[in-house]
């Protein structure tokens, strides 16, 4: 997908393409192998998704405070997530928890049918305009995340982007059949990346890819 982007979204100096093209060969290192993950790493701008005095930091590998008490993931974590997703081939996500919009924005370059959910209303106010300023095509919702969005299902791919105790029923039961959920799960000092895969007699395979530190997955909304 194309991305009409405005002057400001192409960088310069430590948000330029060749910063970002370093941080794409950091992650290949690293172990991310799908080429068009690494492109639409390359190709969406991170550092319009941060404020602007962290700016010299957005391809930096890190996560970063947003504001809201919420971050935006680390690349190599944004990139694994959507590598993941990506072998099952899916075309139309939910995305649970839309933070800063990165993640949905990695998702929309790569020309999936993006839908999104945010309980912190701010947030998604900010999100939708840098959507808008990058061109891209995401639906979006402020609701309660851990119900997904069931009137928009069901979904090829679920990610969610906060860690919850265990894997939400609720979301399970949004999926295609072979469909896949990949999510955060465990406590604060012990979560890892599960991806899950719903088999043709309902159950599901469970596959834990990695360690990782994520914000909690909560109730409710907030405006």
């Amino acid at each position: 997908m194309r991305m009409h982007m405005k002057p400001e979204a192409t960088g310069s100096g430590l948000t330029s393409q060749r910063v970002r093209d370093r941080l794409v060969e950091r992650l290949r290192a690293n172990g991310i192998n799908d080429e068009r993950v690494l492109n639409a790493i390359r190709t969406v701008p991170r550092h319009l998704f941060i404020d602007e005095v962290l700016a010299s930091r957005a391809y930096e590998d890190t996560a970063l405070p947003i504001g809201q008490g919420q971050t935006i993931s680390q690349p190599w974590v944004v990139a694994r997530m959507t590598e993941a997703l990506m072998e099952s081939e899916p075309r139309k996500v939910l995305e649970v928890g839309t933070g800063s919009g990165y993640q949905a924005a990695v998702l929309a370059a790569l020309g999936l049918e993006v839908h999104t959910v945010e309980r912190i209303g701010e947030l998604l106010r900010v999100a939708r305009k840098r959507f808008r300023t990058l061109g891209l095509t995401v639906r979006s919702k402020h609701d309660d995340g851990r119900a997904g969005w069931p009137e928009n299902g069901p979904f090829d791919a679920i990610l969610v982007t906060a860690a919850a105790p265990a894997l939400v029923d609720e979301l399970k039961a949004q999926l295609v059949p072979g469909g896949v959920l990949i999510a955060p799960v465990g406590p604060a000092n012990s979560q890892s990346l599960v991806r899950i895969r719903q088999r043709a007699d309902g159950g599901f395979d469970e596959e834990v890819l990695a360690p990782v530190v994520f914000v909690p997955l909560l109730s409710g909304t907030v405006d």
